[in-house]
């Protein structure tokens, strides 16, 4: 008997990313991106891995979506890789990069997969970077060039589309804490970063609202819910503190077309350094259709007056947590969901990115027994369900990650996928016991 059912037109899916899966790097006229320098530069990533080959999706795309298709999937998401369509960032125009897309999405479509394309997941043409990269205001005109152009060629087959991944990752780990690439340490930059992710995210809801195509367009930040530590008037503002940083930096200016006060007061000096141009905060609270949430854990904090942020975050002794070291606490993502629906939009909200990274392997008779990123999954598509039962609009799921893949600085150390791949040999995929459950889950519509 099934004990939650989702709504009937609810999007069961899982995500990937093109830098993470695609491989390929230097062929078909593929231009650099950063991720492609930052991870030939012996020390940034373990075991100095690189996304050279990945899980070579370029070649093996069919064989990945017959494997959609007989999980049951009924959408996915996905990214383009910006140089692979445009070399340099702007300019030329590289066919087969486009005609790659066209005919994985033609692959999906053929098999009542909906599409939901993200336009940026972090792999900035190189070249753009040496001309300063997304701190330079130039590569917001040079982003709208390539959606319009993506737009134009791809529109027709795309009914949702997002903007940016993440852009408080691609702005602060890639440009203040040199976790990612670039790897620059530097706020003001990070902050100008994050002012021109927001304003580019802007033009090209702006532009797709002009360029007549059907469909929908949100973007995907993540989020997850703060807690303090303690009912203390310090340890509440600490959650302020976080809340604002790791949350509203872009919530605010995309919802209520300003920046938090709290990060002004804070981060003046920075702030008033960055270019904010008169219309921009206009151009960036452009009205999505939709927002995507990516939930992976909470935050626990306490204040501390010597941290920079004001805050420390903390470890809670007694929860479980995944390999990479996060809690899990599926209550946050029900938290955060009603509390985004209460104080930020009434649109439809999607679980863009959720799941969990385990020291998965392949047993003796061939199989990946992941009991634990079952348990993970039934317990955060509980929380979303009680979420769609308390009248939050969400509208979708998506798992990270549909295949275990290059995991940024942990290269293929981590684990997230429903299929495991071998990557000693030839990168053979193989269904893991989470990915039966989650084809059960989607043919119940439920748990």
């Amino acid at each position: 008997m099934t004990e939650f059912v989702f709504p009937e037109d609810f999007a069961w899916g899982a995500a990937t990313a093109s830098y993470q899966i695609e491989g390929a790097y230097q062929e078909d006229g593929k231009g650099e991106s950063i991720w492609d320098r930052f991870t030939h530069s012996r020390g940034n990533i373990v075991n100095n891995d690189t996304g050279d080959v990945a899980c070579d999706h370029y070649h093996r795309y069919r064989e990945d979506v017959v494997l959609m298709k007989e999980l049951g999937l009924n959408s996915y998401r996905f990214s383009i890789a910006w140089p692979r369509i445009l070399p340099d960032g702007k300019g030329r125009v590289e066919q087969k990069g486009l005609d790659f897309y066209k005919r994985l999405l033609d692959a999906l479509l053929e098999v009542g997969i909906k599409p939901l394309v993200t336009l940026y997941h972090w792999d900035l043409p190189q070249k753009l970077q040496e001309k300063g990269g997304w701190e330079n205001r130039d590569t917001v005109k040079y982003f709208n060039e390539y959606v319009q152009l993506v737009y134009r060629e791809l529109g027709e087959y795309v009914p949702r589309w997002i903007t940016h991944n993440e852009p408080f990752v691609a702005a602060f780990l890639g440009n203040f804490l040199a976790e990612h690439a670039p790897g620059y340490q530097d706020l003001g930059k990070a902050i100008q970063v994050a002012h021109n992710l927001l304003l580019s995210h802007g033009m090209a809801v702006k532009g797709f609202r002009e360029s007549g195509l059907n469909g929908e367009i949100g973007i995907t930040l993540d989020l997850n819910h703060v807690y303090a530590a303690s009912d203390s008037e310090s340890d509440r503002l600490a959650r302020d503190y976080c809340d604002a940083f790791n949350n509203r930096w872009f919530l605010d200016p995309i919802f209520k077309g300003k920046y938090p006060e709290i990060l002004m007061n804070l981060y003046q000096e920075e702030l008033n350094k960055i270019e904010i141009q008169d219309k921009d905060m206009d151009i960036i609270s452009q009205e999505i259709d939709f927002l995507g949430i990516n939930y992976y854990s909470r935050a626990v904090v306490s204040y501390d007056e010597d941290s920079f942020f004001k805050y420390k975050q903390l470890a809670p002794q007694k929860s479980e947590y995944t390999a990479m070291d996060w809690e899990i606490y599926p209550e946050g993502l029900y938290d955060l969901l009603k509390r985004i629906n209460r104080d930020y939009t009434s649109k439809p909200l999607y679980i863009t990115e959720n799941g969990a990274a385990f020291d998965d392997e392949l047993a003796e008779d061939g199989k990946v027994y992941d009991e634990q990123r079952i348990a993970y999954l039934e317990k955060h598509i509980r929380a979303a369900h009680k979420a769609v039962r308390d009248e939050v609009p969400l509208k979708g799921y998506y798992l990270w990650s549909l295949m275990d893949n290059f995991e940024w600085v942990y290269g293929y150390s981590k684990r997230f996928g429903i299929i495991y791949i071998d990557y000693e040999n030839k990168q053979r995929r193989v269904l893991k016991d989470s990915a039966r459950w989650y084809q059960e889950l989607i043919v119940q519509n439920g748990l």
